[in-house]
């Protein structure tokens, strides 16, 4: 924590509105907001917008220096670790690695292995610092485990976060079945793989009344499961990446295997819907489902390739787009990408709040720039952008009110 942080001739991202002013902390907490006096070593924002550090919901790496280019001060870590995260001492490892920069909120794993089978120890591995729990890459198959796992969570007060995604009908396919997939010959799962196992999740939690975050819905009929379980007050939330309101399977074309993803990219009629259901409400999180893979996992006939994509470095500029395609005001569209993330984690972040921690982004929204894989700066640089002009940087990030070095 620093002493004591103020920054001048900024704009105010609130709950409410953009406003010009300033900020001001005391010991890693805002303590000032609004017309905030100059103070010896104040910083000028420049105009610049002064908005909450990002909260990452499900990653499967942490990249430091990715995430800190993004404007990401929190992440909330997937259990598909090695080793796996099941087990108390590994969960309290995860949650002090990243401090002072970057603090890490470890989601433990539902069942022990990440198996789908038996329970892990849950409770303890809360006390542990496990702010979730999680299936991992998989869905649960078994509706048994799945419903104890819920009734178990519910006595935890802890969300269950969910790949809805039902293996037995898409084994091993690598593509949403249609048009794209046909061309290109590849094995292929219709998009009711997701949209079956989202009905199931969702009959589980509205018997149990547990908290389930469904990581990514990425199809129109998963985003109206979810829109009807919202209306009739089931405790449920839903996520997705920029990489499904952004590309269609049109991006799988030439067999690019950084479009290799999981959930596979969908149809362009799904696309449209995934940003409809953001303007909306229905969906509650972006993330970036951050999971960066190598030449080894790539470099592949596609088929054989890894899922997932590098995503810190670019979450927040491709999310930039929706404010200027008007589906969401900024402040909506940093309620989705810090508010919301923060509640389902229960820490104190993720706004601008007297009180709340000073996890800050200074961001010019405009700044342009290209998204080149060879000079990311995550292990690995798999993202289906490659190549793409984007607009808005992240100019400085603060920690607990520290700077955090570029």
């Amino acid at each position: 924590m620093s002493a004591s942080l103020t920054i001048n001739n900024a704009k105010l991202l609130t709950a409410t509105g953009i406003e010009t002013g300033g900020l001001r902390a005391e010991n890693g907490v805002i303590t000032d907001i609004g017309d905030v006096a100059k103070a010896d070593g104040a910083i000028d924002a420049k105009g610049q917008l002064l908005a909450p550090g990002l909260i990452d919901f499900g990653v499967f790496a942490i990249d430091k220096p990715a995430f800190h280019f993004g404007g990401i001060t929190r992440a909330a870590l997937m259990p598909d670790q090695s080793p796996i995260l099941d087990y108390p001492a590994r969960v309290n490892y995860i949650a002090k690695s990243g401090k002072p920069d970057l603090w890490v909120h470890p989601l433990a794993a539902a069942t022990a292995g990440l198996s789908g089978r038996e329970l892990a120890e849950i409770a303890l591995m809360r006390d542990a610092g496990a702010r979730g729990v999680a299936t991992g890459r998989q869905w649960i198959a078994d509706s048994g485990t799945m419903l104890r796992l819920l009734q178990y969570a519910a006595m935890l007060d802890l969300v269950v976060v969910s790949h809805a995604e039902d293996s037995g009908i898409a084994g091993d396919a690598v593509a949403t079945a249609g048009e794209m997939a046909t061309r290109l010959g590849l094995p292929s799962a219709p998009s009711e793989a997701e949209s079956l196992a989202i009905a199931r999740d969702i009959a589980l939690a509205e018997m149990t009344g547990a908290r389930l975050h469904l990581r990514q819905v990425t199809t129109a009929a998963g985003l109206q499961l979810v829109r009807e379980a919202k209306s009739r007050g089931v405790n449920v939330t839903a996520g997705v990446t920029p990489a499904h309101f952004m590309l269609s399977d049109l991006a799988t074309a030439e067999f690019r295997t950084f479009a290799r993803l999981s959930p596979p990219l969908r149809s362009e009629a799904d696309r449209q819907a995934v940003i409809a259901a953001i303007g909306e409400g229905v969906i509650d999180v972006i993330a970036s489902g951050h999971d960066p893979r190598g030449p080894e996992d790539k470099r592949l006939p596609f088929a054989d390739a890894e899922a997932g994509m590098a995503g810190a470095e670019t979450l927040l500029a491709m999310s930039l787009t929706l404010v200027r395609d008007k589906v969401l005001a900024m402040e909506e569209l940093f309620q989705l990408l810090a508010g919301n993330p923060a509640k389902l984690l229960g820490v104190n972040a993720g706004v601008l709040a007297v009180g709340a921690e000073a996890d800050l982004a200074v961001i010019d929204p405009e700044k342009p720039w290209v998204v080149d894989s060879r000079k990311m700066a995550a292990t690995a640089g798999n993202t289906p952008f490659d190549g793409g002009p984007t607009q808005g940087r992240v100019t400085a990030l603060y920690k607990g009110g520290k700077a955090i070095a570029s």
